[in-house]
């Protein structure tokens, strides 16, 4: 029997939000399924979600991913949000001296997300795409945002992860994945090679609110091969550090 609590607007923002998820593309059954709500519903509302652009469907398989529309609203909250307004100018700086992918994070669910990006204009560049998701274990990005966070959410995260290597470096060992925070702690940046993308590397450096809390992340993403450039690397951390600190400043942090 149809799910009777949500009404038609519900119902809608109820799909909507399963994208979110991590799977690009579902079918109506499977939405059906998922939500308790009954195929003709799901079609139906599907189906003036595409009139309007807020989804599209695969004329081959049948099954429905976001729309173009969405575009929009990620350049209206760009625009408006304080977090990445502010970050703009500090990510630009780092962008202009090391000529590498900048972007920004915050933890969202459990995950690292990133919600702003400058990609680098060299040939040989790494790229991180805007929205994209990983777990908080994996890579320097999301590595940095779980190091520079509370205890108990550390404590909690670790003891309800379920921890599944994207490569043979990443860590999937909680005592070990400990130890790495804390190192990371210490040195005050996060780094990571091929965590989880191989031949991939990635540098983070933490953000903080007035309160001293963990705000965001300011990350580089690069090729290997300029990461084991040890004097480079170097040069790109005094980047993000110097970048990080004057971000936190201006969001009220006094160390």
């Amino acid at each position: 029997m149809e799910n009777k609590k949500y009404n038609s607007i519900e119902k809608a923002i109820q799909i909507l939000l399963k994208f979110k998820e991590g799977r690009e593309d579902l079918g109506v059954r499977e939405l059906s399924q998922d939500l308790n709500f009954s195929p003709a519903t799901v079609q139906r509302i599907l189906q003036t979600l595409k009139k309007y652009n807020f989804v599209n469907q695969d004329a081959k398989t049948r099954q429905y991913f976001l729309g173009n529309v969405f575009y929009g609203f990620l350049q209206t909250l760009h625009n408006s949000d304080r977090v990445t307004r502010t970050a703009k100018r500090f990510m630009e700086e780092v962008a202009l001296k090391t000529q590498e992918t900048v972007h920004l994070n915050i933890i969202e669910a459990n995950h690292r997300v990133c919600i702003y990006t400058i990609e680098s204009t060299r040939l040989l560049r790494a790229g991180m795409p805007l929205g994209h998701r990983s777990p908080l274990y994996a890579g320097a990005s999301a590595k940095c945002l779980l190091a520079f966070s509370s205890e108990k959410f550390i404590d909690n995260y670790l003891n309800e992860v379920d921890f599944k290597p994207f490569s043979p470096v990443t860590i999937v060992d909680k005592d070990e994945l400990k130890k790495e925070l804390e190192t990371i702690r210490e040195q005050k940046y996060a780094a990571s090679k091929g965590e989880r993308t191989p031949g991939l590397a990635s540098l983070s450096v933490p953000v903080f609110n007035h309160n001293g809390d963990i705000l965001a992340g300011i990350s580089l993403a690069l090729p290997e091969i300029r990461f084991l450039e040890k004097e480079y690397m170097n040069q790109c951390i005094d980047a993000l550090k110097s970048a990080a600190e004057s971000f936190s400043e201006v969001m009220g942090y006094k160390p």
